[in-house]
């Protein structure tokens, strides 16, 4: 069986095909141009899938908070302007005559990792990924946790720094303005106004910047303060950690270092790993949501 998965991101369309197995046959990336609005992103993505055949299914990834029985968009913040309530299930299925299932983006990277990555031998663990913001997803007992309304594990919005930074959800000092990549980036424009992006700020780093190792260091710091409540919250087997700036090296290793000398002994036994699947893990997830009863473990 083929089955197409769509990552839609704040920043990329990620979109790959791939059989009930997670065996990939194509894989693109395409700028998601979010910033134009839910409308025209989702326009964008259908334009984006036409060029493809020969697939069964469809599946989505998705940022923001989503409603899997109405397939629907419960939330989105204004990195996708008017993206709340939009119909996607609908939308894509009603074009394409194809079944389609949807997911929040973060869930639908701890599906990936469960059926295909690092995930595989844990029952409880939490992905957390950083990028715009900071997502969460939580697996108990091998099931997705997705709490009284399905918005459960806004990990990015647990509040750190009590009237702190103003947040996009109104709130104010919330994880993600202080750990997110986004807010990397932010303080390593205060040295070097050109940096764009978390590559460029670690390539410096690495070349031994003094002023970024320094903004990369009080960084870390933040992100490792969200990560210890989390393990005292939940004491999962593992954090998965995911986005594209856990791809550089050794930051996972600091990570996990800083945040075990902040937990309780009780609680050291933590895995504390990078995701296996890296910028497909939404897509492969997205896919898993068309092939979970076929593959051994159930999230239905």
């Amino acid at each position: 069986m083929k089955i197409l998965g769509v990552d839609i991101g704040g920043t990329s369309i990620k979109l790959c095909i791939a059989d009930e197995f997670g065996n990939i046959e194509t894989f693109q990336e395409y700028d998601s141009e979010a910033k134009k609005g839910g409308p025209h992103l989702i326009h964008k993505v259908i334009s984006i899938i036409e060029d493809y055949s020969g697939f069964e299914a469809i599946g989505i990834s998705t940022a923001g908070q989503v409603n899997i029985q109405e397939g629907s968009i419960r939330y989105a913040n204004e990195n996708i302007p008017n993206y709340t309530g939009m119909q996607v299930k609908s939308i894509i299925e009603n074009h394409f005559n194809l079944p389609v299932r949807i997911e929040n983006d973060v869930n639908a990277a701890a599906l990936g990792e469960n059926f295909f990555g690092n995930g595989r031998n844990f029952h409880h663990f939490i992905c957390v990924t950083y990028g715009t913001g900071i997502g969460g997803a939580i697996v108990m007992n091998s099931d997705l946790y997705r709490g009284a309304n399905g918005s459960a594990a806004e990990f990015g919005h647990i509040m750190t720094h009590p009237r702190g930074k103003r947040c996009n959800c109104g709130l104010q000092g919330c994880y993600e303005m202080y750990g997110s990549t986004t807010a990397l980036v932010q303080e390593a424009r205060k040295v070097y106004p050109d940096l764009l992006d978390g590559r460029a700020i670690f390539h410096l780093y690495h070349k031994g910047n003094e002023s970024l190792q320094l903004v990369v260091h009080n960084w870390i710091e933040e992100v490792a303060l969200g990560l210890t409540s989390l393990v005292h919250t939940f004491n999962p087997e593992a954090i998965i950690l995911g986005g594209g700036v856990m791809e550089q090296d050794d930051l996972v290793t600091m990570l996990a270092n800083r945040v075990k000398d902040n937990i309780m002994e009780s609680f050291s036994n933590i895995a504390i790993i990078k995701a296996g699947l890296g910028n497909k893990a939404g897509v492969l997830g997205a896919i898993s949501l068309h092939t979970q009863k076929n593959i051994g473990r159930s999230f239905l």
